[in-house]
């Protein structure tokens, strides 16, 4: 189970944290406000959270009020949450033709939903030491061990199994907008798969009443169909309204219901996946995390679990929801169904499609629009243009050194690369801000996601030695800086995957005060907490032989969303902002400070 950590903890990682974001007044305030709560109305909040965490022994503290902040925010989901990771092109290429690759990649899709609910899907397990316990023998022996034990057995050789109740969610699912408060809905008896082309709705069955899957010659063949459709974009594009603010959405959808598209809507809602097929071909990289962040909301259901998206050259990613699940759950998905579909294709070039009647089993839904619905597509189209027309996105490979060099220094890769960022940061505005990198938890039973936090009074002494006086230190010292800061970063991340940040537990203890209906304590109003909590420098990372490269908007309007992979010979960073922050030149600014951190171990 996920530990509620001892409030002390949670104090004096707080504090360390406000530490490099504080002036020495600022801090003096803050650190009494925190000593007041740690010893007054915080202690009563932490103890009222540890008895409902012993009541709740089948879940986490942090699910009800996780949930809660992603369903009642009112924001749209689409570069506000919505986060996207794209697949490597296939090594064989002409099986990234559109047709072949949808058809491929929508069997593997099906092949590991029917895996996961048969129960056959092989647990998510973090190995420790993987010589010892990733082995066959290991496995073999694991399985006669009772669940009740198997865990323990696990522990022992230093392997994690990892959290997956969030898998379910995957398929048939959809977050639907209600007043105050969206509803995740799940249908898992429905059969169909939900296609989106020129922002037109198709909807035909990919599982047959016996519940196997449709041959692949079947899918293909329907996929073909809808590809040769030649019917207009309609006037009107219904998935803009998932880019809506919820409570303006959900006013629309209870009229869209009002209005007999009650059947068309459930088809939608509960379909299997949403497959978004794009007619045209990928430009570059930043045209790809355009595609794959947004696209041009005709063409796509932001509130469907995921939208598997496919482009003319067979470029493909997922855009997935983010209030179901977080991206461990995603990026297994995506592994297994680049794996399957790579390694072993369910149709090939060579592949004809089935002669059956694809016009009886495609049914291409119609909605009717009322002047009050078209207004608001015609509304929402508008804001959607002109948000996306204030983002910019930028890229930048750094191939002057990676992993493989990094833990040859004996440095965190991580750290490393989160130090440039800090460095960066201050290169470019001369201050040290928030900074978030996201940490999952999913070791535990119910675990979401916890908080590092990367700007430390560690790196803002090695920053300031590098940028503002770099002449003043000798090689070994600015070593030294950067030792320290791998050393401190590493401590932060062990901590936060085991449970042990600070940030869920303050959230926690927040979200209890504010169901009691009266004022929330001072620690709350302090503006130094709100500071914390406004993100400037948001970040996530991943490497995976599957992924090319994954992203997100900017969490603040004056910030930076910054996706990044550290592989073994170069780092790659995708960073997403709007027209108060430069993000070209924050990049620059970035690839400087990896080439000045480099230059340095490298002696």
């Amino acid at each position: 189970r996920l530990p509620v950590p001892k409030l002390e903890d949670t104090i004096r990682r707080y504090l360390n944290a406000q530490k490099p974001l504080l002036n020495d007044d600022q801090f003096r305030k803050t650190e009494e406000l925190a000593l007041q709560f740690e010893k007054g109305v915080g202690r009563e909040l932490h103890e009222q959270l540890v008895a409902q965490d012993n009541q709740n022994k089948h879940t986490s503290y942090i699910t009800g009020p996780w949930f809660d902040m992603y369903l009642k925010s009112r924001e749209p989901v689409v570069l506000n949450f919505n986060a996207f990771m794209s697949f490597n092109p296939d090594s064989k290429s002409e099986y990234n033709d559109q047709l072949i690759r949808a058809t491929n990649m929508t069997v593997s899709a099906i092949r590991f939903m029917k895996t996961f609910r048969a129960g056959y899907l092989e647990p998510e397990v973090f190995h420790l030491n993987p010589e010892k316990s990733d082995t066959q023998i290991f496995k073999n022996i694991i399985r006669f061990v009772p669940s009740s034990l198997s865990w323990f057995g696990a522990y022992m050789v230093n392997a994690y199994p990892l959290d997956m109740s969030q898998y379910f969610r995957l398929f048939n699912s959809t977050r639907l907008p209600k007043p105050d408060k969206d509803e995740l809905y799940t249908d898992e008896k429905a059969k169909h798969l939900l296609v989106l082309r020129n922002g037109n709705f198709y909807v035909f069955d990919v599982i047959d009443r016996d519940g196997n899957m449709l041959k692949p010659s079947e899918i293909q063949a329907h996929l073909k169909y809808i590809l040769s459709d030649n019917s207009p974009a309609p006037a009107f594009p219904l998935g803009y309204l998932t880019s809506e603010n919820r409570d303006t959405w959900a006013l629309l959808r209870k009229n869209l219901l009002d209005n007999g598209n009650e059947e068309a809507l459930q088809k939608v809602d509960s379909a299997v996946f949403c497959l978004s097929l794009d007619d045209f071909a990928v430009k570059d990289f930043v045209h790809l995390s355009h595609t794959m962040l947004h696209g041009d909301g005709a063409n796509r259901w932001y509130d469907k679990s995921f939208n598997l998206i496919i482009t003319k050259d067979g470029t493909a990613g997922v855009n997935f929801e983010h209030s179901w699940g977080d991206g461990v759950a995603v990026l297994r998905f995506q592994n297994e169904v680049f794996k399957d579909s790579t390694k072993a294709p369910a149709i090939s070039p060579q592949s004809q499609p089935a002669s059956v009647d694809s016009s009886r089993a495609v049914q291409k839904l119609d909605f009717k629009l009322n002047d009050a619905l078209k207004t608001g597509i015609t509304k929402a189209k508008q804001k959607f243009d002109a948000t996306v027309e204030a983002l910019s996105l930028n890229l930048i490979q750094f191939h002057e050194g990676g992993k493989d060099l990094l833990k040859q220094k004996k440095v965190s890769p991580d750290a490393v690369a989160q130090l440039a960022f800090q460095m960066a940061f201050l290169r470019q505005y001369n201050q040290t801000v928030a900074t978030y990198e996201s940490c999952s938890t999913a070791a535990f039973k119910h675990g979401r996601t916890e908080t590092i936090r990367p700007a430390s009074i560690h790196t803002k002494k090695c920053s300031e030695a590098f940028v503002r006086e770099p002449s003043k230190h000798s090689t070994e010292e600015l070593q030294k800086l950067i030792v320290e800061c791998s050393k401190y970063h590493g401590r932060l991340t062990k901590e936060a995957a085991m449970g042990q940040g600070f940030d869920r537990h303050l959230f926690g203890l927040r979200y209890l005060a504010s169901s009691r209906g009266t004022a929330l304590p001072d620690f709350y109003q302090d503006p130094a907490y709100a500071r914390l909590n406004h993100n400037i420098i948001s970040t996530s990372t991943l490497v995976s032989p599957a992924v090319q490269l994954g992203g997100f908007g900017p969490v603040v309007s004056d910030g930076f969303g910054l996706g990044y992979q550290v592989h073994d010979d170069w780092i790659g960073c995708n960073v997403s902002s709007y027209p108060t922050r430069n993000g070209k030149e924050f990049l620059q600014c970035i690839h400087k400070s990896l080439e000045d951190i480099f230059n340095v171990l490298k002696g």
